[in-house]
């Protein structure tokens, strides 16, 4: 599907692709699920942070003293439980002294509507960039409602990482959120009657941990 949101962007590497391709294999076994997951969040990652600040510094090499720049400010995580948890491990890879934080939301079956039940965050979390990671964006609620959490925070620096995107929730974010950026591995057709992504890859919580 041609790419048509100004507040998404696909990270298509032709890497994230064939790993992607065995996320969505139904016959994919839970340990492999759980991989493929991590590796490809870490991916994703380079391309997360290509735009983050950094402030000049001096260190002195083996010969002499020279300019570098470093992250300008902390970086914190924060997946949405539990399925975001799936992903985070592969971002800390990349960034192993990012903070992580926890957000929860569960989906009303009957309504499809998002109840948050838990919210533990770092102080301070303003103080840097923020990325927010769950796997699925389908309706966008759950997410919208986490940056809705992370605004009255006072983070400004908000980008959101995903697996797989539906149209109608990256328009949601658009919408509530406008200035927040989404990365996507892949922005697939629709969401159905149950409000599932087509053709998705399942319950991504389900899958990750072998409940489903």
């Amino acid at each position: 599907m041609t790419n048509t949101h100004p507040n998404l962007r696909l990270v298509d590497h032709p890497l994230i692709q064939h790993k992607l391709s065995y996320i969505r294999d139904r016959t994919t076994p839970t340990r492999d699920f759980r991989r493929l997951l991590s590796e490809i969040a870490a991916l994703m990652t380079y391309e997360v942070c290509r735009e983050l600040k950094t402030i000049l510094d001096h260190v002195e090499t083996p010969l002499e003293r020279t300019a570098v720049q470093r992250l300008a400010g902390p970086i914190t995580l924060v997946p949405v439980l539990r399925a975001g948890l799936g992903m985070t491990r592969g971002v800390l890879d990349l960034l192993p002294d990012a903070r992580v934080g926890h957000i929860g939301i569960r989906r009303d079956e009957s309504t499809a509507l998002p109840i948050g039940y838990y919210t533990k965050l770092p102080q301070n979390v303003s103080a840097g960039p923020v990325i927010l990671v769950d796997p699925m964006l389908a309706t966008g609620g759950s997410c919208a409602h986490a940056l809705k959490l992370l605004r009255e925070a006072g983070c400004e620096d908000l980008r959101v990482i995903c697996l797989v995107a539906a149209p109608e929730g990256v328009q949601r974010l658009a919408k509530d959120h406008p200035n927040v950026r989404i990365y996507a591995a892949a922005l697939d057709r629709e969401l159905d009657e149950n409000k599932y992504i087509r053709p998705g890859l399942g319950d991504a919580g389900d899958r990750c941990y072998g409940t489903g």
